[in-house]
């Protein structure tokens, strides 16, 4: 058979027949090559499965994050409060941190140094 009589023949037949034909012939290739496309496209994909998994690590360190922070924030409220409220933390801070001392006292400071060799010596 001829290609002209082929082509003939082909325009002959009803083009919803062709179609058939095509779908016959190539369908469940195609079917198979879409279906394909669509999970690496689910799995791969901007909002794919990796993405949500990866946006979920995210939400879970930011809740973390943020318990972590809302403790902290307890604690320094509670510590404010402390501040206002205890004249003796008060006191502890200022000879503690500031050096500050009552009228009459003396301080007397050891460096460090000093500090572990007179550890040293009374531990045996």
């Amino acid at each position: 058979m001829g290609i002209g009589k082929l082509k003939r023949k082909l325009k002959n037949v009803p083009l919803e027949e062709k179609i058939r034909s095509l779908m016959r012939q190539y369908g469940r290739g195609l079917l198979g090559l879409l279906m394909l496309v669509m999970i690496v496209h689910d799995v791969f994909g901007t909002h794919g499965f990796l993405a949500m998994r990866r946006t979920q690590d995210e939400i879970r360190k930011v809740k973390a994050n943020l318990d972590a922070l809302s403790r902290e924030n307890a604690a320094l409220e509670q510590e404010v409060k402390d501040l206002n409220s205890d004249p003796r933390l008060i006191e502890k801070i200022a000879r503690d941190d500031l050096g500050l001392a009552r009228p009459g006292e003396i301080i007397i400071r050891i460096p460090a140094g000093q500090q572990l060799e007179q550890n040293s010596v009374v531990k045996p």
